[in-house]
């Protein structure tokens, strides 16, 4: 079994900063692949970005040239650099896995619920305008 546990959420002004934490644990072998998604209130979960098993990254028309997905794979830990934030922005961000080989970023991004094996609890972040 994997575990996901997220941190670095909070309270932020619009046009500032914020590094999610994905801590993983519970699997030492093999390559998965890795996204993150929000929901936010009243709206349905959705990717906002993935890394594949090749290693290839995807972003959300919405993000892209503002937020970062990375992996530090020493640590088993994911993050998401988030920048120039927006009160849109708003909402719970949730770390997810998937063992499936070949699954690309792409893939990851547009996943269901449950279309990824793994997922952590959240963390809940809020842009202020």
């Amino acid at each position: 079994q994997l575990q996901l546990a997220e941190s670095g959420g909070g309270s932020v002004q619009a046009g500032g900063s914020l590094r999610l934490s994905c801590a993983a644990s519970g699997y030492s072998y093999g390559t998965y692949s890795m996204g993150w998604f929000r929901q936010a209130p009243g709206k349905e979960r959705e990717g906002v970005a993935a890394i594949g098993t090749d290693g290839s990254t995807a972003y959300t028309d919405s993000v892209k040239g503002r937020f970062t997905i990375s992996k530090d794979s020493a640590k088993n830990t994911l993050y998401l650099q988030m920048n120039s934030l927006k009160p849109e922005d708003t909402g719970m961000y949730y770390c997810a896995a998937d063992l499936e080989l070949g699954m690309t970023a792409t893939q990851v991004l547009g996943a269901t619920y449950y279309g990824m094996d793994y997922w952590g609890k959240g963390t809940l972040v809020f842009v202020s305008s």
